[in-house]
């Protein structure tokens, strides 16, 4: 081997240690329980899961197996999981209680915006409809850098709302905490994409559907 060679060889090898080191610096730790809001026993902490007036898709009467699912209704992977939640709630209505809770992310530029919108229609008992209003339509307003405030107002319209109240209580300060609230809670627990699961606290591997359904039905067979 000639000097030439030996020292182009060593050159490389410096070379690929440091783009491994800062990789490494990069790359976010794997959060243990403690640190990703969960409790000793694995589990995250009910308080933080599920509030008092968290909105409830569907409701067990046992209460026995509860699912919550952080969500951006700008996000693919959301929308992607929606027919599987809804294919999951029939499957097993009346013995799993699924929550949802609003997680915008920053660069989403309609994200708030959406879920503030959903928010507003809860309060005249519309935010099923206006939730999956969201994701049947997100194609066509998603990853988009302008406001869709007119779309989701015709949204609302649509749905037969009392527009007046509508724009209150979008308008209102207090729906915007609400949304930010449970942003609060996902972030105390550790999530930091979306969608995110939980079922009875704790955090499965879900990879698709067939996953998702065994999580649940482990829950539901303890």
């Amino acid at each position: 081997m000639t000097k030439n060679l030996k020292i182009s060889l060593g050159l490389v090898a410096i070379v690929l240690a440091v783009v491994a080191a800062l990789l490494a610096a990069n790359r976010a730790p794997d959060a243990s329980p403690a640190e990703d809001g969960a409790d000793a026993s694995g589990s995250a902490p009910s308080s933080a899961l599920v509030r008092e007036d968290s909105h409830r898709l569907s409701t067990a009467k046992d209460g026995k197996v509860t699912v919550v699912e952080f969500l951006d209704l700008e996000c693919e992977s959301c929308r992607a999981a929606f027919p599987h939640v809804e294919r999951l709630r029939k499957e097993f209505e009346g013995r799993v209680t699924f929550v949802i809770r609003y997680f915008p992310i920053p660069s989403h530029r309609n994200a708030e915006r959406a879920a503030t919108a959903v928010e507003a229609a809860a309060a005249q008992g519309k935010l099923e409809e206006m939730y999956t209003k969201m994701y049947e339509t997100q194609e066509s307003w998603g990853d988009q850098q302008v406001s869709h405030e007119e779309t989701f107002r015709g949204f609302a319209q649509e749905l037969g709302l009392d527009m007046p109240k509508f724009e209150k209580a979008w308008k209102d300060p207090a729906t915007a905490e609400r949304v930010q609230k449970d942003r609060t809670d996902g972030i105390s627990l550790g999530v930091q994409g979306t969608p995110t699961f939980f079922i009875n606290g704790k955090r499965p591997q879900i990879t698709d559907y067939d996953s998702f359904k065994a999580a649940i039905e482990a829950e539901l067979n303890k």
